[in-house]
């Protein structure tokens, strides 16, 4: 029996999928309008004044660490049946293409996101993923996170659970290549981690 990294590198380009980025919707994003400015507008409208509050939380006095306006702190994934695997995004990320985590093959699994916005409204928020095997993109997922208001409180986004998938060509080593956009196409972070699907 062939070991998961003797899969001919053809056997795999039957996996590939197309590497384009998505398709272009047209879609252009708002115009950037600063927190205090949204907050005055319509002050004299009692019921709109207390629509924002609920919608912007308590900004006064909102936790400032520095750097960018969204701080993506926390990579979790959470395989059905296991305790969930913590990866933090706050230091140095090439330590995280060193050891690969194991996923056992067909197990379900997520991954969530924790984040903090911590000055201004951010609005489209999306998470990126592509996953490589052996040079050949194998899978590709673009995920609406949303839009948020500044809050002290870290933020979670969860993605929907996901088979990994099974059988003798699909074990093996898996570069997974991350990245959190948001609607004006800037990057606030991205990231690169090493998985292997592994018999169960």
């Amino acid at each position: 029996m062939a070991e998961a990294d003797d899969v001919p590198v053809e056997e795999i380009q039957k996996l590939a999928i197309d590497s384009a980025e998505g398709v272009d919707t047209g879609y252009k994003a708002p115009a950037k309008v600063d927190l205090t400015t949204i907050q005055s507008l319509d002050a004299d409208d009692e019921s709109l004044v207390k629509y924002k509050q609920n919608l912007l939380g308590q900004t006064e006095g909102c936790l400032d660490e520095g750097g960018n306006n969204v701080l993506v702190k926390k990579f979790t994934i959470e395989i059905t049946g296991k305790d969930p695997i913590d990866i933090d995004l706050t230091g140095d990320l090439s330590k995280l293409k060193k050891t690969p985590l194991k996923i056992p093959e067909g197990s379900m699994y997520r991954v969530k996101i924790t984040f903090r916005v911590q000055r201004d409204i951010v609005s489209g928020l999306r998470f990126f993923s592509n996953v490589i095997r052996k040079g050949i993109k194998v899978d590709k997922n673009s995920y609406m996170v949303g839009s948020y208001g500044p809050k002290t409180e870290e933020q979670i986004y969860q993605s929907p659970m996901e088979e990994a998938p099974s059988g003798m060509l699909a074990r093996g080593q898996y570069k997974a290549q991350c990245k959190f956009t948001d609607d004006d196409k800037n990057t606030i972070l991205e990231w690169e981690w090493f998985f292997e699907i592994v018999k169960k």
